[in-house]
């Protein structure tokens, strides 16, 4: 589905936020374990945000109410960040902040599904640097997602989520 379809049906109250983000849950939570493109589940706080987004019903923005994966080096406050390093997951380093792309997304009704795998630190080409793993590519599992935002790339390529954040390091 893209952005535009299910901002369309959002608006026409033929899909509701909270379906949404559970088919993209649900999506995660079948495939997920062959590609590892996920490395921190925020499902509790996006059905929340959903719910939050339907209870209200105003749909004006086309990404209020669309679920979307960050790259694991953008801040999110009270989420767990890495950068897929043991350096930052060994100290369970949790900004109380948001990044400025992650805030403005939040602003804008956007909901977070939790963290998208990258090489270490993003140094890499190939997402097999990361301390939680390779990430492989959903379309064939014999080769990686490439770039050090495999992990979102696969992510979309997946329909795990409609988008992602990544970076061109």
């Amino acid at each position: 589905m893209t952005i535009s379809s299910a901002h369309e049906k959002l608006r026409s109250k033929k899909i509701s936020a909270v379906e949404l983000v559970q088919s993209c849950i649900d999506r995660i939570e079948s495939v997920d374990k062959d590609i590892n493109a996920v490395v921190y589940k925020n499902f509790d706080a996006a059905l929340q945000q959903a719910k939050k987004c339907d209870e209200e019903g105003v749909f004006d923005h086309p990404l209020t109410g669309i679920p979307y994966l960050t790259k694991d080096v953008f801040c999110e406050e009270g989420v767990p960040t890495t950068a897929c390093s043991n350096m930052l997951r060994d100290k369970d380093y949790t900004p109380p902040f948001h990044s400025t792309t992650t805030k403005r997304l939040t602003d804008l009704g956007a909901i977070s599904l939790g963290k998208a795998n990258t090489d270490e630190f993003t140094m890499g080409a190939s997402t097999e640097t990361s301390c939680y793993g390779v990430t492989k590519n959903p379309w064939n599992l014999e080769c990686v997602a490439g770039g050090s935002s495999g992990g979102p790339a696969a992510a979309v390529a997946a329909d795990e989520c409609l988008f992602a954040l990544g970076t061109d390091t």
